[in-house]
């Protein structure tokens, strides 16, 4: 059984679970996905945690929070589970390459636009002649493929919405809730609110399983990543834990300095860490300024 608790995240989850890594990577590859730095980190945590709480997530529904368009959504609707991907930016253009993949749906009607015109639309935002021709190309070949998806079992359901304010989710309809490094984008005095709403429209015995940044001694912003570091103590309070409720603070140092000293993440950082110094490794320099911490929430 499933119980709650506050983990810091061990890099031996590489190792550990080295199958699902690779499985992980394949398919982000295949996708044209790159991780963030730790992402691999958080999706292996969560999914081990997510089989540990809900076993085969086929037939599940399930809510990816601060998705985007990242990896998590994709493999879990890949496994028959219908995905509410929730994220407050716009993705009513979502690319008519993911649809051509897999059964995707918007919860209201402005959350999709059609395939036609998402099309359109990328012929008139693309800019350069030959990258407007390869959009062009790309779309084409696509749109023969979206109408058979529609007999996939799994899918994923677009819902642009910030996640303090879920009103088209219905209370108690998900079996589970996770956000992989998203809810720390939220300030302090809004992620209660965030976690509040999740847990509203999780069952009665579902779970709700969120990575985000780690602090030692207090909370603190890392500018670069737009992301918030929390300490064990304002994750109890901002999940509404229980005090007894375990946490691994105490080896955080252990597992910092393991962290610092990851080849396997170090040697893999994505191509966009390289071009700019506004992101969680600034201009691709292996530095860690903090460290992926999960937490697992039951709903009672």
């Amino acid at each position: 059984m499933i119980t709650e608790k506050i983990e810091i995240l061990s890099v031996e989850l590489l190792d550990q679970h080295r199958a699902m890594v690779e499985n992980l990577r394949r398919l982000a590859g295949s996708l044209r996905i790159e991780f963030g730095w730790h992402y691999l980190l958080d999706i292996v945590w969560i999914l081990r945690h997510l089989d540990e709480s809900v076993g085969d997530v086929d037939g599940r529904s399930i809510s990816d929070a601060g998705a985007g368009v990242g990896l998590m959504q994709w493999y879990l609707a890949e496994r028959g589970a219908t995905v509410i991907s929730i994220d407050r930016s716009g993705r009513e253009n979502l690319p008519l390459f993911f649809r051509s993949r897999y059964r995707v749906e918007g919860l209201r009607s402005e959350d999709l636009m059609a395939p036609l015109s998402t099309f359109v639309h990328g012929l008139r935002t693309t800019t350069g002649a030959r990258a407007r021709v390869g959009r062009a190309l790309r779309d084409l070949l696509a749109l023969p493929r979206i109408e058979a998806t529609s007999r996939q079992r799994g899918k994923v359901v677009m819902y642009n919405q910030d996640l303090k304010d879920l009103g088209d989710i219905p209370d108690e309809s998900l079996d589970a809730v996770v956000a992989v490094s998203a809810l720390e984008h939220n300030p302090p005095d809004d992620l209660q609110i965030v976690v509040n709403e999740l847990m509203r429209t999780i069952k009665k015995g579902g779970v709700l399983l969120a990575t985000l940044g780690a602090a030692r001694v207090q909370d603190w912003y890392h500018e670069p990543s737009n992301g918030w570091n929390y300490t064990a103590q304002s994750l109890r309070r901002l999940f509404s834990l229980m005090d007894d409720v375990p946490a691994n603070y105490g080896d955080y140092e252990a597992l910092f300095t393991a962290l610092q000293k990851c080849d396997e993440l170090r040697e893999n950082l994505a191509n966009f860490y390289f071009t700019s110094g506004n992101n969680g490794m600034p201009w691709g320099e292996w530095d860690p300024k903090y460290q992926p911490v999960g937490v697992v929430k039951i709903k009672h």
